[in-house]
């Protein structure tokens, strides 16, 4: 599966669920967090992880791969285990090669990739910003499932060139055979696999609206997800021995109903980050400023209150003897200063020290300006004109008061 974008935002993957995201859903100003698991290397510049979930299905995959080698190749005993943990490991790798294709696209076209993970169904490339044409958006997302379509292949050919009764024969068809499926099922037409990015894609060329996309894919994902939780258990159920235990029909079921849940989810995030993208000019940050009054460093905190109070402004700004902005009072401290001693205590007591990169342009917006606060992590910045001059503090609740909002309105 795959997702771009956001997540902040979504991401994209083979059997994952996304690919990349431009905004987050973290609070802006905030730096996310590096993790995501045991960093495996940096191809590209890009952070590979591998997350604690991954062990999981790797014993999965190696307790199911020893039990179908156990009839294919009973002469292998215990070792069989050894050889489906290569198996594991191999198809992992073949998912990371997925990711990679997602990558390099990605980077192609300028767009950053904050890193890909490889986790529980497969792996996901965070790419931090949205394509910009539908062009490049299809392409994006068909290089992962094109690249799965020729490891396929290579193995095939692998296949062909060994006994297909020997460890090498068996891994290879596996090998050969999940490729095929990681390619068939990433190609689905819904969000948030790199089927549905494709069809997404293509509704943009023709409607010319990166929102009506969104929203046919995303509702082909809700789609597929109800169809692979009725359809897959009893596929795998006529598909297979009628006097089989109920163990697998319960096994079978539980699986529909993750895979099903990861694409639902998926596509509502999908489309949760669009309609957020779509609003996101509405966040400037001449808008979203509160009005500050200058004062001294030695002014008392009632003092600086009572001119803010006079002058209709909401924040605090300490300058020097020029009138030029040294310090910002921070509002957290004003609060937690009682009445009584607010005479006696000094504005430059509450106050953080001015920045170059807690200056924020007063005509910033839209993903600029949740960039500029990402890079920059403070309470409060201090806007300006072109010309330098003070125009207001812009505090990092206000921007997160209005981002939530623009998430809260419907799309167009």
């Amino acid at each position: 599966m795959d997702e771009s974008g956001d997540k902040g935002r979504p991401q994209s993957g083979a059997g994952d669920a996304d690919h990349g995201s431009a905004p987050d859903g973290g609070k802006p100003g905030r730096r996310d967090a590096p993790g995501g698991g045991i960093l495996m290397g940096r191809p590209f510049g890009v952070p590979v992880y591998v997350a604690p979930s991954w062990f999981l299905v790797a014993a999965l995959i190696t307790w199911v791969f020893g039990g179908q080698l156990e009839r294919v190749l009973p002469e292998l005993g215990a070792i069989r285990y050894l050889v489906s943990l290569f198996f594991a490991v191999a198809f992992y790798a073949s998912v990371l090669v997925h990711e990679l294709a997602h990558t390099v696209a990605a980077l192609r076209f300028g767009l950053p990739v904050r890193r890909i993970q490889l986790q529980f169904f497969g792996g996901v490339s965070e790419i931090e910003k949205e394509s910009d044409t539908p062009g490049r958006e299809f392409i994006l997302a068909f290089v992962g499932p094109l690249l799965s379509l020729v490891l396929s292949g290579v193995f095939y050919l692998g296949m062909k060139a060994v006994d297909p009764g020997t460890v090498p024969g068996v891994l290879l068809a596996g090998l050969m055979i999940s490729n095929l499926i990681v390619a068939a099922f990433n190609l689905l037409p819904g969000l948030p696999l790199d089927g549905g990015r494709m069809l997404r894609a293509v509704v943009w060329k023709i409607t010319g609206k990166p929102m009506s996309g969104t929203i046919a894919a995303a509702w082909f994902g809700r789609a597929l997800a109800v169809t692979v939780l009725i359809g897959l258990p009893l596929l795998t159920h006529t598909g297979s021995d009628a006097d089989a235990g109920g163990m697998e029909t319960v096994m079978d079921a539980l699986l529909a109903a993750i895979l099903a849940a990861i694409i639902w989810t998926g596509a509502g995030n999908s489309l949760r980050m669009a309609r957020l993208r779509e609003h996101l000019p509405e966040l400037r940050a001449r808008t979203l400023t509160r009005r500050a009054v200058p004062v001294e460093t030695t002014t008392p905190l009632s003092e600086a209150l009572r001119r803010a109070n006079e002058a209709g402004a909401r924040a605090l700004v300490i300058v020097d003897s020029q009138g030029e902005p040294t310090a910002l009072v921070r509002e957290a401290a004003i609060v937690g200063v009682p009445e009584h001693r607010r005479p006696w205590v000094a504005v430059s007591g509450l106050a953080q020290d001015l920045t170059e990169s807690m200056k924020v342009p007063a005509e910033l917006a839209g993903e600029a300006l949740l960039d500029k606060l990402r890079a920059s992590p403070a309470t409060e910045y201090l806007v300006v004109e072109e010309t330098g001059a003070i125009f207001g503090v812009l505090s990092t609740t206000d921007v997160e008061r209005a981002f939530v909002q623009a998430m809260a309105r419907p799309g167009s």
